[in-house]
């Protein structure tokens, strides 16, 4: 195409060149031609300025000479101003080496446009040699000469002004000396005119005779062109025929359909063989473009008429596919090509090409490309990376995934033998490489996987990588062997995430600290050994974990974990072991150590935390940590109890103010009463896993004679390993200090409501007059309790009216506040409220009337012994009396023999309760209760 275009514009350009070189000489004669004539008018227009200068200058001076007038010698200098400059402009170009720059800026001070400076100074140093400029310079400089004659006459004036010797003579003398040079002055300026004159006029004439040769050799070499053109069109007319008789032969015998387009008619030519491919008849004449551009399919339309488009405006070649309606209705894909046929400017003249029916070839390669897309995607996808080699082992294809392992493209890789991306060793046997067979092509194998487990791949920088390879044969249809394909599995991810799992499964998230699965992993490892005797443990608890937790959140708390993990981590050395064992609890293991270090290291450790002023939001607090600490030389024999000697020796140093290191003696008696009490929360799980805990019910006699239905107490037992009840004073208190009561009585709240309707809702049951069930004190100041007794009371049958919660009067003293809003919300639902143990406070009186209960329950201690002591009898009568001012009914416990209930009956108590009544019995519900005391959280726990 290039080639082409270049013997085209050869061609144009044998024929035109006398055109363009005439027409491009009579231009530059044009520009040339106006240069001089500007140049010349300039010469005539400052020729003017000049003449009036030196007019002007004699005039002033004149005048001057007569009146002595400053300004008249002003005018004077302005005038001479003018001429000065023309005459420095002269003076620059009569230089052998002109100062056009001077010449310039002397041209603009003679007034002369600054248009017209340039023109001034080409003709002058250009034609300076030629005698008719020669000529007007040297009137020029005759006129300077005057010039200098006439500043002189100016001079004397001025000097004899300023002397005042101007008399009359001096002044006629000047005057006429003035008067000369304008003599003088005057026929050189018209000389100086006519010459330009004379100048312009022979330029003009010797131009336009110029223009005028110019012109008719122009026409000549027109005619002379045009007749050789003649003869030449002649010549290509027939080669035309003869070129059109070849192209129809050509047509005919062409199986594609042949197009002509006549861009400057509009007609086209459609071959037989054209209107075939698209179902139209030979003789049908409804064939043209705009059907075409109909037919073509909608997805197709744009980009044929965009190809045609960019090959008419000389941007590509045109050569496109699309689909069109047939005659018939459908669709076939065609190919078209063509070519565009333009005049020596570019504009197309006319196009001719060929249609191509090219649906067969178009569904093979569909179907091709289909199968190709769904092979890439597949390989794409899999996460193995997948190799191909011909049979001398050099790479034809990889997909992502193995370039991705490899960390080299598919267009680096391909054609490059295997060994030099890569090589594979047994990573039990490094110096052994492992080598794939060797190929042939021609000959056959039989098409059997091997695979190979857990090799490494070592990548030509020294990257290792764990892999599991398996390789086959690939064999052409009829068996050949064309080379072999590699699957490598990457083993990385699998190896990272056993490892993950591994440090996750030993390991706290939160602070990163092993936890405390592997915490008692290492203690039991440690007991194992022999020297055990030489270690020691730690259990650490945060003191004020709870305030920063509830204060701020549990973000803050996270936070607070962390630093106080790291703080912690300073102060051990790298062979012992610090473990987060769940809440804000921490283990500490202390191997090979003596009893002296064991505690050194702990009070640094309670230190560190005292001294880590933790902030959140501005806000500062103030964190202390109980540390128990069990040297291993005194351990019992189990995991277990080692573990729990460490608990009890931190809740002691709870107990005992907090921030502090409490050591584990096992013959220290309070030691061993925070054992059996922590013996005994292991046992409270047990029994409610088990379901060992039950209700008993005894009876509240009322000493009037008027009864409206049972009225009875529910108590609450145990029944150990060996099935024998265990009392509540047995278990209770460690249940209290444990902070397990509120689930304890989370169950006996359950239990009872459950044997309450199983008892006393249905036909032929006793009436129910009143159920009494005690609350602890951390129940009464649990929120959450509340909650579950609201909820509770709401879905079950039982009505409320029938229930009564005993508290005791200590609980309510120690939180007044709470137990009143307890009191009024659930008396607001209809139950009763009786004051336990009341009279064993000192200031019970006085806080009875903050709290609105309906019983009084005496304490025993003043009953049993009334009869006999007379200061328990008034005891009771007081209460008794203070009551019943107070509209309150009560009742007295231990109640043991007859004397005793009729002196209870003759004070006015309006309720007995005791073994002298009845002894407590079952009180059973077939259906068992699901146990919700939960492990105890350290974080709630207020010893």
């Amino acid at each position: 195409m290039k080639l082409n275009w270049i013997t085209a514009h050869r061609r144009l350009l044998k024929l035109v060149w006398p055109f363009v070189l005439t027409v491009a000489l009579q231009v530059a004669l044009g520009v040339f031609s106006l240069n001089i004539l500007s140049a010349v008018r300039a010469y005539v227009g400052g020729e003017s300025l000049w003449s009036k200068g030196q007019k002007d200058a004699i005039y002033a001076l004149y005048r001057y000479a007569d009146s002595g007038h400053p300004a008249d010698l002003v005018q004077y200098q302005q005038a001479l101003g003018v001429i000065a400059g023309d005459r420095r402009a002269r003076e620059a170009l009569e230089q052998t080496e002109p100062n056009t720059d001077v010449a310039r800026e002397g041209f603009l001070a003679g007034g002369n446009a600054p248009s017209d400076v340039d023109n001034l100074i080409w003709l002058f140093v250009e034609f300076r040699d030629d005698e008719d400029i020669s000529h007007v310079a040297r009137l020029w400089r005759e006129g300077d000469r005057l010039m200098d004659e006439l500043n002189l006459i100016a001079i004397r004036l001025q000097e004899a002004a300023a002397s005042r010797t101007l008399d009359l003579d001096k002044q006629r003398a000047l005057r006429q000396n003035i008067q000369r040079i304008n003599e003088q002055i005057t026929p050189l300026t018209k000389a100086f005119s006519r010459s330009l004159s004379d100048l312009a006029r022979r330029v003009e004439n010797l131009l336009l005779l110029i223009n005028v040769l110019a012109a008719a050799t122009l026409v000549g070499l027109a005619l002379w062109r045009a007749n050789r053109l003649l003869s030449q069109s002649e010549g290509y007319a027939s080669a035309l025929r003869q070129s059109e008789e070849r192209f129809k032969l050509a047509v005919q015998g062409s199986n594609d359909g042949i197009w002509d387009w006549d861009m400057r008619t509009g007609a086209v030519y459609f071959s037989p063989r054209y209107k075939e491919l698209l179902g139209f008849g030979q003789d049908d004449s409804s064939l043209d473009f705009a059907t075409l551009t109909a037919r073509l399919h909608p997805e197709d339309r744009e980009r044929a008429i965009e190809a045609l488009r960019r090959h008419l405006a000389n941007e590509a070649h045109y050569d496109v596919e699309y689909r069109m309606r047939t005659r018939t209705g459908e669709y076939r894909w065609y190919r078209a090509r063509g070519r565009v046929l333009r005049t020596p400017d570019g504009v197309p003249l006319r196009m001719s090409g060929s249609l191509t029916d090219a649906t067969d070839r178009k569904e093979i390669e569909h179907a091709l490309q289909s199968e190709k897309e769904r092979a890439e995607i597949t390989l794409a996808a899999i996460g193995e990376a997948v190799i191909t080699t011909d049979t001398q082992g050099q790479i034809d294809y990889m997909n992502p995934a193995a370039e991705q392992l490899l960390s080299c493209s598919l267009t680096l890789a391909r054609s490059k033998p295997l060994s030099s991306l890569f090589r594979l060793v047994d990573p039990l046997q490094r110096s052994h490489e492992m080598r794939l067979p060797p190929l042939q092509s021609g000959i056959q194998l039989p098409a059997i996987s091997q695979n190979h487990h857990n090799l490494l791949l070592i990548q030509h920088d020294g990257q290792e990588i764990s892999v599991n390879l398996t390789h086959s044969s690939i064999h052409t249809h009829d068996g050949q062997v064309e080379g072999q394909v590699l699957v490598l599995h990457d083993l990385t991810r699998e190896h990272q995430y056993l490892a993950s799992l591994s440090w996750q499964a030993s390991h706290d998230m939160l602070t990163g600290l092993v936890n405390r699965r592997e915490f008692e992993r290492s203690l039991l490892a440690s007991l194992a050994t022999a020297d055990s005797e030489h270690d020691a443990l730690m259990y650490l608890d945060l003191d004020q974990f709870k305030t920063v937790n509830d204060t701020c959140g549990h973000a803050a708390g996270d936070a607070l974990l962390r630093q106080t993990a790291a703080v912690l981590q300073q102060q051990l050395d790298p062979h012992d072991l610090l473990a987060r064992l769940g809440g804000d609890e921490f283990g500490v293991l202390l191997s090979h150590t003596d009893l002296a270090r064991a505690e050194h290291v702990a009070e640094a450790l309670r230190q560190s935390v005292l001294k880590l002023n933790f902030t959140w939001g501005g806000q500062s607090f103030s964190i202390s940590a109980s540390i128990g600490l069990v040297y291993l030389d005194q351990h019992p024999v189990t995991l277990a109890e080692v573990l729990r000697a460490a608990d009890v020796a931190c809740y002691m140093a709870k107990e005992k103010g907090r921030n502090r290191v409490q050591r584990y003696r096992p013959q220290d008696s309070e030691v061993s009463l925070r054992y059996d009490e922590m013996e005994w929360v292991h046992r409270l799980h047990r029994a409610l896993e088990e379901q060992r805990l039950c209700l008993y019910a005894q009876t509240i006699q009322p000493l009037a004679e008027n009864s409206d239905g049972e009225h009875y107490e529910v108590l609450l037992r145990l029944r150990d390993e060996q099935g024998d009840l265990v009392p509540p004073i047995a278990f209770l208190p460690a249940a209290e200090r444990y902070n397990l009561m509120p689930q304890i009585d989370r169950w006996v709240v359950t239990a009872a409501l459950r044997a309450l309707e199983a008892r006393h809702l249905g036909p032929d049951k006793p009436r129910l007059g009143l159920c009494a069930i005690n609350l602890s004190g951390a129940s009464i100041n649990d929120e959450q309790f509340l909650d579950f007794l609201r909820d509770t009371l709401r879905n079950s049958p039982v009505p409320t009216t029938s229930l009564c919660f005993e508290i005791t009067e200590t609980s309510a003293i120690a939180s007044l506040a709470s137990a009143a809003r307890v009191v009024s919300e659930l008396r607001a639902l209809g139950c009763h409220f009786a004051l336990d143990d009341f009279g064993t406070g000192m200031s019970s009186f006085a806080y009875l009337k903050h709290l609105p209960v309906d019983y009084l329950k005496i304490d025993g201690s003043f009953v049993k012994d009334m009869v006999r002591d007379p200061v328990d009898r008034a005891m009771v009568e007081m209460i008794q009396r203070i009551s019943a001012m107070m509209g309150k009914h009560t009742i007295a416990e231990y109640v043991e023999d007859l004397d005793t209930l009729n002196m209870l009956r003759a004070c006015g108590v309006h309720y007995a309760q005791g073994y002298g009544i009845a002894r407590p019995q079952p009180f059973y519900d077939p259906r068992p209760v699901p146990a919700q005391i939960t492990a105890p959280d350290r974080t709630t726990t207020s010893p």
